[in-house]
């Protein structure tokens, strides 16, 4: 890799410490004991498992010697009493921190998007202390730009950080980062960074979360699965990482780490993980 001693430094800090996605299906627990202990891991939340199912696997996973982070999906919270239930489950377990998302449920309740559900757990006084919620480098398929900005501008009261939905040019991430700190935005950032993917093992998982998720999936994110076409099967997120170098060593930028979404690869992205941070700390 042809980078400067910050950019170098940078990758050596994200890389040191990244979060790792999960998806809470049957082989969770196999994916998530190739994390090493006092990883941070993040448990999704999908409407066909439920929202209970998140919570027991991040606790779970947290007594397991894991840093979880349970995303909270709006509708698939009922009400303000169902909140304050799962709320005081992790709050029992020692967790606070969790990543609020407005999430695909077709039938909410009382919440109907991430920032309603921020404000009700403010509202019933069970914030947790370290909140992150999504941005979209690229836009969002559903949602015009102007509102999506401004629900971002909303929820940075609430939380600390944002992470950004997968996408594949750096220059459009480094853009969002900029023009989010001309405008006033101060939160911390999350790179959202593919892992290592295969196809089988992406085909295996939407069979699993259903064709519906699937398909939103692959609509989402096209460009993602056109990367993982043209790589001959398995596709490796190192040539994005190199470009992502410059925004990461920008103090502006303020970039906190990488979120890796795993796609329940875990293995094989902890391996390749361990190879890059050797190399860029050599």
């Amino acid at each position: 890799m042809a980078l400067s001693a910050a950019e170098r430094a940078g990758l050596a800090r994200v890389l040191a410490d990244p979060t790792f996605e999960i998806i809470p299906l049957k082989n969770a627990r196999e994916q998530a004991a190739a994390l090493p202990r006092g990883a941070t891991v993040s448990v999704t939340a999908s409407p066909g498992k439920g929202i209970e199912a998140t919570v027991d696997l991040t606790i779970e996973l947290e007594r397991a010697g894991l840093r979880a982070i349970p995303h909270l999906s709006a509708r698939m919270i009922r009400d303000r009493a169902h909140l304050s239930e799962l709320l005081s489950r992790l709050a029992d377990a020692g967790i606070d921190r969790a990543f609020v998302v407005g999430g695909d449920a077709e039938e909410p309740g009382e919440f109907l998007d991430g920032l309603s559900l921020l404000r009700a757990m403010a509202d019933v006084d069970k914030l947790p202390t370290e909140l992150g919620c999504p941005c979209y480098p690229q836009g969002h398929p559903d949602i015009p730009d102007a509102p999506l900005e401004q629900a971002l501008r909303d929820k940075a009261p609430f939380v600390r950080y944002m992470t950004t939905q997968l996408c594949f040019d750096p220059q459009t991430i480094e853009r969002f980062v900029v023009a989010r700190r001309a405008e006033g935005n101060t939160l911390q950032v999350k790179i959202g960074l593919p892992g290592v993917a295969e196809i089988p093992k992406l085909l295996s998982i939407s069979a699993r979360i259903g064709v519906k998720d699937a398909s939103k999936f692959i609509l989402k994110n096209a460009r993602f699965v056109g990367a993982l076409l043209r790589s001959g099967g398995v596709y490796r997120p190192t040539a994005l990482v190199e470009k992502l170098a410059p925004v990461i060593a920008d103090p502006a930028a303020n970039v906190l780490g990488f979120h890796v979404y795993t796609f329940n690869n875990v293995p094989a992205t902890v391996e390749w993980r361990d190879e890059l941070a050797a190399e860029v700390s050599a």
